[in-house]
């Protein structure tokens, strides 16, 4: 059965949430918006493209920073509105320039930062 972006539940904006998970390790990366066109781009690319919801644009991970993400696997979850992309990543996945986006951990209702 052939995949299509449009059997997807988007939200009233067009979007579905996407987790980016590092392929090898597991570790949760970031999440992220996309719409059907994002979803098409990365499937026929390789390289993961979001929709910037500030910008109102595409984006294609790593475009300007160099941060790519490469797809090597993309599943829907069991109510069709929620992406897991597992990725290649290289550099790091969040803006701030850690690894990973959930790098802040509560702890005994006390905030750690952990990279």
């Amino acid at each position: 059965m052939s995949f299509d972006p449009a059997t997807l539940t988007f939200n009233e904006a067009g979007l579905i949430p996407a987790i980016a998970q590092d392929h090898a390790t597991g570790e949760v990366l970031m999440l992220a918006w996309m719409n059907a066109e994002s979803v098409a781009r990365t499937l026929a690319t390789g390289r993961v493209t979001y929709w910037s919801r500030s910008r109102q644009a595409f984006w294609a991970k790593g475009e300007t920073s160099g941060h790519v993400q490469e797809l090597v696997g993309l599943h829907v979850d069991c109510d069709r509105d929620t992406l897991l992309l597992k990725v290649r990543q290289t550099g790091p996945a969040c803006h701030t320039g850690a690894r990973s986006c959930f790098f802040t951990k509560v702890e005994e209702g006390e905030e750690v930062v952990t990279a």
